[in-house]
């Protein structure tokens, strides 16, 4: 295998590490509504979780998105 087919096959992968990130942020919001939904009253004490949840699986996806770009273009 070639340089360049190794590159655009980790560049691949990342792009899967993306899509993955993805299906974590929605199980994130779908867990947090799911228990707003049994508990009202207790989803405002909750909404800091959430958001820290989101921040966590985007970071992810954005990791992964930087390593693609930089495998394709710099590497």
């Amino acid at each position: 295998m070639d340089a360049n087919a190794a590159k655009l096959l980790g560049a691949g992968l990342a792009a899967i590490g993306m899509g993955i990130a993805a299906l974590g942020v929605g199980n994130v919001f779908a867990a947090f509504l799911e228990g707003a939904l049994r508990n009202p009253g207790a989803a405002d004490g909750q909404q800091g979780r959430l958001f820290i949840g989101f921040a966590g699986a985007e970071l992810l996806g954005l990791l992964a998105f930087v390593t693609m770009i930089i495998l394709v273009f710099v590497a």
